[in-house]
């Protein structure tokens, strides 16, 4: 069985909107496309380096698959990760029957069609960046490695990596490091639901218990 592994370029506050240039995605009246540009160094190079050398195939939404699709076919021949894509066969989750121009392509029909993809013979499916994709994913139990690049600003507004409807998981650190240029290089494997515990304490206080019938009567003033 594959393995579904994916690569996301965030900020601070956990917008992934457009980072590669102004005109990739300006839904929603964003105007900062291109955030992650002037960051690029030797260790965020090395670490999307490591993913591009290897073998895998794209598992794409239908938005990243049009903004790919219209930029990546077009790029110089020579170049790496060019090579790299048109190589791939790249599965498209969308409902839609718009055609899908780009060569070795396909139609997967919801998370079925994805839990069936994974269980077929072949590279691992790679997922780019999508505010959409990924948190279903999850839901599923389908991702196995989640690499994110979190980038020294704040946007203030745009598509969240990890937005409402999100499920709730633990996440464990498999690999991280820290770039020139401010990067936080991490990479996570789900781990099952969510931790939690109390610290240890005194019995509460009349204050505190007052504070939590406050709360439970939704009347925090």
């Amino acid at each position: 069985m594959r393995k579904i592994k994916a690569a996301v370029f965030q900020s601070l506050d956990g917008v992934m909107q457009a980072p590669g240039g102004q005109t990739e995605d300006p839904t929603g009246g964003f105007t900062h496309g291109g955030w992650e540009m002037p960051y690029e160094d030797s260790k965020t190079d090395a670490a999307l380096g490591e993913v591009f050398t290897t073998e895998y195939d794209l598992l794409l939404g239908r938005r990243t698959y049009d903004i790919f699709a219209g930029y990546w076919p077009f790029v110089d021949k020579d170049n790496p990760v060019h090579q790299a894509f048109e190589k791939a066969a790249k599965y498209v989750v969308t409902r839609g029957l718009q055609p899908l121009h780009w060569q070795n392509s396909h139609r997967v029909p919801g998370m079925d069609g994805v839990r069936a993809a994974k269980a077929t013979e072949g590279p691992d499916l790679f997922v780019w960046g999508s505010s959409t994709l990924i948190p279903q994913l999850l839901a599923e139990g389908l991702l196995d490695q989640l690499m994110v690049l979190t980038y020294p600003v704040i946007l203030g507004g745009g598509k969240r990596l990890f937005g409402d409807g999100t499920p709730a998981r633990g996440m464990g650190l498999t690999k991280g490091d820290v770039s020139e240029s401010g990067v936080i290089i991490a990479t996570y494997e789900p781990r099952g639901g969510v931790p939690t515990g109390t610290r240890p304490g005194p019995e509460p206080s009349e204050a505190e218990r007052a504070r939590q019938e406050r709360i439970a009567r939704d009347d925090t003033w």
